[in-house]
C-alpha cells in the first residue's frame, strides 16, 4: 500500500491506496485549532501513530507533496513558505521514524500530471482535483457546508489521494524504466 500525504499547517490530508489505486483510507487532520508549531506537530504525530497502528505493516511506500519553493504573484509570503518547509520536514521525519520508510516527494503539478488531471488555465487546481475525483471515484464521498460548498478538509483529502495515486504511477514508471 501507498501512503500519500498533503502537508499543510492548517489541514493535512492522508490517503492510503492499494496497488491497484483503490482508496483504503482518506482522512484529514485539522490543525487550525492548534495555536503553535509544536502543538501542530503533536497533533500530526498522534494521527501518524493512529495510521501506523492500523496499517503499519501494510504500507510499503510513502509519498509527500513537496511544498512550494518559489514565489508567485498573489502566493504565499516568505514567512509562510518557510513555516511550511519546516513543518513538511518534521512530518517527513515523523513518518520515517514511525514507518522506517524514507518518503519520496512529488510536486503538486507533477502529481496531477501523473494521474492525468489537467488544470485548465485560470481555474483553481484544488477545485479541478475535487471535481475529477467526484466524477471518477464512486467511493470518494465528501461533506458540504450549509451553503453547499465542500468543507475545507475535503480538498486536502482529495490532494492526498492524488499524491498516493501519483506515487503508484511513479513506482510503475520506475519499474518500466528498469526493464
Amino acid at each position: 500500500m501507498i501512503l500519500g500525504i498533503d502537508v499543510s499547517t492548517s489541514i493535512t490530508g492522508f490517503a492510503i491506496t492499494d496497488k491497484e489505486g483503490k482508496i483504503v483510507l482518506s482522512e484529514a487532520c485539522d490543525l487550525r485549532r492548534d495555536k503553535n508549531f509544536f502543538s501542530k506537530c503533536l497533533t500530526i504525530r498522534a494521527k501518524i501513530l493512529d495510521i501506523l497502528e492500523a496499517y503499519g505493516g501494510k504500507i510499503e511506500h510513502i509519498y509527500i507533496e513537496q511544498p512550494f519553493t518559489f514565489f508567485n504573484s498573489g502566493g504565499s509570503s516568505g514567512k509562510t513558505m518557510a513555516a511550511l518547509q519546516r513543518f513538511n520536514g518534521v512530518v517527513s521525519w515523523m513518518v520515517y521514524e514511525c514507518f522506517e520508510i524514507q518518503p519520496e516527494y512529488l510536486g503538486a503539478t507533477q502529481a496531477r500530471k501523473l494521474v492525468g488531471i489537467k488544470v485548465p488555465r485560470g481555474q483553481k487546481a484544488k477545485k479541478v482535483v475535487m471535481e475529477h475525483l467526484l466524477a471518477t471515484e464512486p467511493d470518494f464521498k465528501i461533506e458540504y457546508t450549509h451553503k453547499g460548498n465542500p468543507k475545507p478538509q475535503e480538498f486536502d483529502r482529495a490532494d492526498a489521494i492524488v499524491i498516493a495515486r501519483a506515487g503508484l504511477q511513479d513506482l510503475k514508471n520506475k519499474s518500466l524504466a528498469e526493464e
